[in-house]
C-alpha cells in the first residue's frame, strides 16, 4: 500500500454516535447527539466512559451541573431520531417534532430513550477543560442492553445485532463481524 502525506484537518476518527440524555434545571429531558464518546481503564477491571463536548450546548451546560447523564447508542433504526436532535437547537424550544419514547435509569435519574439496543447510565468523575470543550471521565453506574443479546464475557457483545451507527463527517453501519483475536495469525 503506498500512502500520501495530508493536512492534519483531514483528521479522520471513527466514532460511534450517541444520543445523550440529561434533565434540564425545569426537570424536562434534554437530548443530544454526541459522537466523542471512548472508554478508558481506571483500575482493575473497572472502566470510565470518556466523552468530550464542545461549546456551550444544552447538554453540556446540564452534565456540568448535575454531574449525571445517560449514553444512548444509535443504531441504524434510529438514525432519524440523531438527526433531528442534532438540527434542532433547545434554544429553539422542546424537541417534539418527532415522536420517541423516554424512560428513567434503572439506578440513575437519568432520561433513557426506550429505541436505544445499549444504554449506559454515567456519574462524571472528572472533568477536563481543553479550550471550548469539556472532557467528562464517568462512572458506569449501569447498563442497560438490548435482552436478545447474551454475551458469554465482555468481549462477546455481537455489534452485527446492536447495529451502531459510526459517525466519520459521515453516517456509516458495520458490516459482519469478522473474527475473534488470535483468528488471524494461527
Amino acid at each position: 500500500m503506498k500512502r500520501k502525506s495530508v493536512h492534519p484537518n483531514y483528521s479522520m476518527c471513527v466514532q460511534p454516535a450517541f444520543i445523550i440524555g440529561t434533565h434540564n434545571e425545569d426537570g424536562s429531558d434534554n437530548f443530544a447527539p454526541i459522537t466523542w464518546v471512548s472508554a478508558t481503564c481506571q483500575e482493575g477491571n473497572k472502566y470510565l466512559l470518556v466523552i468530550s463536548m464542545f461549546g456551550t450546548k444544552r447538554t453540556k451546560l446540564n452534565v456540568i451541573r448535575t454531574g449525571l447523564f445517560s449514553a444512548n447508542l444509535v443504531s441504524r433504526e434510529m438514525l432519524p431520531l440523531m438527526d433531528y436532535f442534532g438540527s434542532k437547537h433547545a434554544k429553539d424550544g422542546k424537541k417534539n417534532d418527532l415522536s420517541y419514547g423516554v424512560s428513567r435509569g434503572e439506578v440513575l435519574d437519568v432520561p433513557t430513550l426506550d429505541e436505544s439496543p445499549w444504554v449506559y447510565e454515567c456519574e462524571v468523575a472528572k472533568a477536563v477543560e481543553t479550550g471550548d470543550s469539556t472532557t467528562f471521565f464517568c462512572h458506569i453506574r449501569n447498563i442497560q442492553m438490548d435482552e436478545t443479546l447474551c454475551p458469554k464475557d465482555i468481549f462477546d457483545i455481537d455489534l452485527t445485532v446492536l447495529d451502531p451507527v459510526i459517525y466519520s463527517g459521515k453516517y456509516h453501519s458495520l458490516g459482519k463481524m469478522l473474527g475473534e483475536i488470535g483468528d488471524f495469525c494461527k
